[in-house]
């Protein structure tokens, strides 16, 4: 089973030396509480039999998620996961899109067509204009 011996971070990145000598890493926007988390909390960790584990954010990293291709979120996915104001059921509601769906999207978990990305994109406009016609 693959392993992860050592971990460290630097700006919005977890890098972990693997088992194999090769260095791996993943974007910190997958895992919000880590990013925003202080030294304290990111250096408070124990390794567990398939992960890394934070107590203080009850957060576990498997090693298994640092062999995945996509270590970096698409430009879709750091929109949603810089921007979690915005409410993924409201949104694909109005946008007529499965709220499980764009959450695998978000997640990674699912790659949306290039037509589907058009339609997530054309309803961040649509909200974008909505906010930006707003008076009081």
């Amino acid at each position: 089973m693959f392993k992860i011996n050592k971990i460290w971070f630097d700006g919005e990145w977890l890098y972990g030396l693997g088992d194999d000598g090769k260095t791996y890493r993943q974007s910190l926007l997958w895992y919000r509480d880590l990013l925003d988390a202080d030294d304290k909390t990111r250096n408070d960790y124990r390794f567990v039999y398939d992960g890394i584990f934070w107590n203080r954010v009850d957060l576990q990293v498997s090693f298994e998620s640092f062999l995945y291709d996509e270590a970096e979120p698409s430009p879709m996915q750091r929109f949603f996961l810089t921007h979690p104001e915005i409410n993924i059921s409201g949104f694909a509601r109005k946008t007529g899109i499965n709220a499980t769906l764009l959450r695998n999207y978000i997640n990674g978990f699912k790659k949306p067509s290039r037509e589907r990305e058009e339609e997530i994109l054309a309803g961040i406009r649509s909200l974008g204009r909505e906010f930006s016609s707003v008076t009081f």
